[in-house]
């Protein structure tokens, strides 16, 4: 019966029953969301678990066959991974010494199976795993008896004593290397290899005289090669050590006396017949740097194809310098700022000076140091420095620039703000390049940056511990500890799909 105050309203649903289908809904869209992501949440909240995952795959790829693969999916490269993320766990090393021996059990199929190329192949993976030195032995004697057998070796003979009777050495000496190789302690192999390094070794000093460091490079590389006790050997060393040095001397004070083209082309030659010898090293390196400033100094006078010569030589010389990778930011900033002036600097008027110090000091108040281009408190004041370098108010903007961006790396490196110590480092580098005080802060710099990779590598964060590294390589490419890092994480990145 209607009441007499009229039909009755439906009262609202109150408490959990108004939200139910809400709550379940996202409840639903929480579980599939987890069910998704469980594996890379767990392994970036539980770094043990992507070391675990590392070890079962090695596991897999070793039982099903698959020892060493390029793509990261063998079971060595499984194994090195769960290595580099954590060296204290024995089960990786284990791991790799079972591959070792699967590799020593391959060579030894192979052998019989006369398959010898593929055994040697397996012979050497099992020495890269250091399986005991006794069984590789054993295994290659093997191999080489199996290698004698299948081997005309009197016609070998033949071949190596009649190209050495030709006169071509280089050409004699592999096939006496293989006559010995099946047959090591052979009297004539000796005598005849003996006799076709004598002959090699005579154009050494020709070689020498004419200047031509690059063929007696090659001759005494390849003399040493095959016998490094030749009792030739030392004194020719001697010769071409010291031909070496005078080209070393003259290339160095071709770069004191400002001939940097000459002094970059001496240099490259020298890096190619003697690419490790500490004083080729240190002379490029110092060429490239003296270079890079010559490139900055262009840019600053906005002569950028000249200084696209000059940084194009630096970068020729193959050395790894902060320098000259901040001298192509440089440049890159030089050119944005011509183009936010509109014009060259020789005309400037006082008006222009005015307004890049302007830039300069609202720059400085944001802390804009050398970002955005054409806009940072640096590119103001270079634009400035352009127009009048030795202006008392343009002096003074560069001092208080250098003490700001040094004070500003400090207070980053203690609050762990390492980007932001990079960016003022790199600052005061380019305004200072000579300080002394940059080479510490820039050790420091790239310490703290490896430390960080070493934790996220830990952390299974690939990614952003090859920026680190790429960070501490880019400060300090000598930085201890940086290329044993560098291998771990390699591997690590190896064995991720």
């Amino acid at each position: 019966m209607p009441s007499r105050n009229g039909p009755q309203r439906q009262r609202p649903e109150t408490g959990w029953r108004r939200y139910w289908p809400w709550a379940l809904a996202t409840a639903v869209l929480l579980v599939v969301a987890l069910a998704m992501l469980r594996q890379p949440l767990a392994e970036r909240l539980w770094p043990q678990a992507r070391i675990e995952r590392l070890l079962a795959e090695g596991d897999a790829a070793l039982a099903a066959g698959r020892l060493d693969q390029a793509d990261g999916r063998g079971a060595r490269q499984k194994f090195e991974a769960a290595q580099a993320l954590d060296s204290d766990r024995g089960e990786a090393r284990a791991g790799l010494a079972r591959v070792g021996e699967a590799a020593l059990a391959r060579a030894r199929q192979a052998t019989g199976a006369g398959r010898h190329a593929e055994a040697r192949r397996w012979l050497q993976l099992a020495t890269d795993l250091q399986v005991p030195r006794a069984q590789v032995e054993a295994a290659a004697a093997r191999l080489r008896q199996a290698e004698v057998a299948g081997i005309d070796l009197p016609a070998l003979q033949g071949r190596a004593e009649a190209v050495l009777a030709a006169g071509d050495a280089e050409a004699a000496l592999p096939l006496y290397a293989q006559w010995l190789a099946l047959a090591p302690g052979d009297t004539a192999a000796l005598e005849g290899r003996e006799d076709a390094l004598s002959l090699l070794l005579e154009r050494v000093p020709r070689a020498l005289q004419a200047g031509d460091l690059a063929a007696a490079t090659r001759w005494l590389a390849l003399a040493r090669r095959h016998d490094p006790g030749h009792p030739q050997l030392p004194a020719l060393q001697a010769d071409y050590s010291r031909a070496l040095a005078a080209r070393v001397v003259r290339a160095v004070a071709q770069q004191r006396a400002g001939r940097l083209e000459a002094a970059a082309a001496a240099f490259g030659q020298l890096h190619e017949v003697a690419p490790d010898d500490p004083a080729v090293v240190q002379g490029a390196r110092r060429t490239a740097l003296a270079l890079a400033a010559e490139a900055r100094r262009l840019a600053a006078d906005y002569r950028f194809d000249a200084a696209d010569r000059s940084l194009a030589l630096a970068r020729s010389l193959g050395a790894a310098a902060p320098e000259v990778d901040e001298a192509g930011r440089v440049l890159e900033r030089a050119r944005l700022s011509a183009a936010r002036l509109g014009k060259a600097p020789a005309g400037a008027s006082p008006a222009a000076l005015r307004r890049a110090l302007d830039g300069f000091e609202q720059a400085m108040r944001r802390g804009d140091w050398i970002e955005p281009p054409g806009a940072s408190a640096y590119d103001r004041l270079r634009a400035a420095q352009a127009l009048a370098p030795q202006d008392p108010a343009v002096r003074t903007a560069a001092t208080r620039m250098r003490d700001a961006a040094a004070a500003c790396v400090e207070q980053a490196l203690r609050d762990n703000r390492l980007r932001t110590a990079q960016d003022c480092h790199d600052a005061w580098q380019a305004l200072a390049p000579a300080d002394p005080a940059l080479a510490a802060t820039r050790q420091r710099l790239a310490q703290r940056w490896l430390a960080v990779g070493e934790e996220r590598l830990r952390a299974g964060e690939l990614d952003v511990a090859m920026r680190a590294l790429a960070a501490a390589r880019g400060l300090d490419p000598a930085t201890p500890g940086l290329d044993d890092f560098a291998a771990r994480l390699e591997r690590a990145r190896a064995a991720t799909p």
